[in-house]
């Protein structure tokens, strides 16, 4: 059975749920930019944006101006104005979000509801926090929202299900799965219907760069600015989204880079204790672990801990990272010459580069030298988990949608 988390209700066996699916909403079939759709995200958003909620799950705070009319209205008339032909929505959708990014669900649910599409997303049993609130506001709102909401969209909790699973990928006209390799992997042992196909968000990896001479010639206020936003970029989820900076490159002269590095940590130090910010026992043995782990295979050059909420990892090559997430505020560093030697330690899996102290022709810079085999976004500090209806390379809104080209008779072309 299937617990139905949105709209909320009682369980429901999965043939059931795609049957109710099915039936057409009062009102007509959803369009792009229906706006039944595009008044519910924006009272939903109203409702995210509350300060008690804000205050105990920031995230949400970013999910709501993503969601805000103005944001919606901007991103629809990008999408309108591609020129390239009549855009439909593609049908069914069926979501895979992961368990370690509380609102990851909501973004991806809310692009695929706005081009139009009927969607069954499933959340995780471990599902909590931002995420538990989110459904709650998600709730709230259908109350005044148009009946072809509650009728077109699902938020639904099960276990490890390959018949529910299996189910829904074969009823589906798009699947969107994300999470790691494995994750991607798991799922797409169920196979689709031959005109359905998957979209897919496998593991990826960030990191942060800073321009020594940037940094040395910035004020102590943007520096402290710069260490807030790093903070936000590396803390939330616990530094396990795939956007959050797990090494941190320093670009420029090693004993500049050296001074700068002191001076950056005491920053983020006093970031953590304002945001009072405390690692768990368990983390703190997580993170421990992983260093000195990393230690015994030759990676580091040392270690230095800020308390439990801070480790400073001094990599041996800037290009052999640790493997894997080693527990929140974990930084492998390094120094290197310039934007050439950092771009030839950027991989096809890394995705986000968080920077500070660049211009805008240095971030060009690196963007050609990359060519694209790696690094999808490249955004100041503190926007690193600012969800972009392009992401990880893809425009979401034209992948969740159809294109339907018209093509004028001959005699009218001129």
């Amino acid at each position: 059975m299937i617990q139905q988390r949105f709209p909320a209700a009682g369980d429901i066996e999965a043939p059931v749920l795609l049957e109710e699916l099915g039936v057409e909403p009062d009102g007509g079939p959803l369009t792009v930019g229906d706006p039944r759709v595009v008044d519910f995200l924006a009272g939903f958003a109203g409702r995210l944006l509350t300060p008690g909620g804000v205050r105990r799950f920031p995230e949400l705070a970013s999910l709501g101006f993503f969601l805000r009319r103005a944001e919606i209205t901007r991103t629809l008339d990008r999408l309108g104005g591609d020129g390239t032909g009549l855009r439909f929505p593609r049908g069914l959708v069926f979501h895979v979000p992961p368990a370690n990014v509380d609102t990851i669900f909501v973004y991806s649910w809310a692009l695929s509801a706005l081009a139009g599409n009927r969607n069954v997303v499933r959340i995780s049993p471990r599902a909590a926090g931002a995420a538990e609130r989110a459904l709650e506001a998600l709730n709230e709102a259908l109350a005044e929202a148009h009946p072809a909401v509650r009728r077109t969209q699902r938020m639904v909790t099960y276990g490890h299900d390959d018949a529910v699973t299996a189910a829904l990928s074969a009823a589906c006209d798009l699947r969107v799965i994300w999470g790691g390799d494995r994750s991607v992997t798991e799922v797409r042992r169920h196979p689709l219907a031959p005109r359905a196909r998957d979209l897919t968000f496998p593991d990826r990896t960030s990191f942060a760069a800073i321009s020594v001479s940037g940094w040395q010639q910035a004020s102590e206020a943007t520096r402290a600015e710069a260490a807030l936003g790093f903070f936000n970029d590396a803390y939330w989820f616990d530094q396990a989204a795939c956007a959050s900076p797990r090494a941190l490159f320093w670009l420029g002269e090693d004993d500049a880079a050296l001074v700068a590095r002191g001076e950056f940590f005491a920053h983020l130090r006093r970031a953590v204790d304002a945001r009072r910010y405390v690692t768990e026992p368990a983390m703190a043995v997580q993170k421990r672990v992983a260093a000195y782990g990393a230690a015994a295979d030759g990676l580091l050059r040392s270690i230095r801990l800020l308390g439990n909420e801070i480790a400073m990892l001094e990599l041996v090559d800037a290009a052999a990272l640790p493997m894997g997430w080693m527990g929140a505020g974990t930084f492998p560093q390094a120094t290197v010459a310039g934007l050439d030697a950092l771009a030839a330690v950027v991989g096809p899996k890394d995705q986000t580069c968080s920077y500070f102290g660049f211009g805008p022709g240095e971030l060009d810079r690196l963007a050609h030298l990359l060519g694209g085999r790696g690094i999808d976004r490249v955004v100041p500090f503190g926007s690193a988990l600012s969800f972009s209806a392009v992401w990880d390379g893809y425009d979401l809104l034209a992948e969740l949608t159809r294109l339907t080209v018209l093509e004028p008779p001959a005699a009218s072309r001129g």
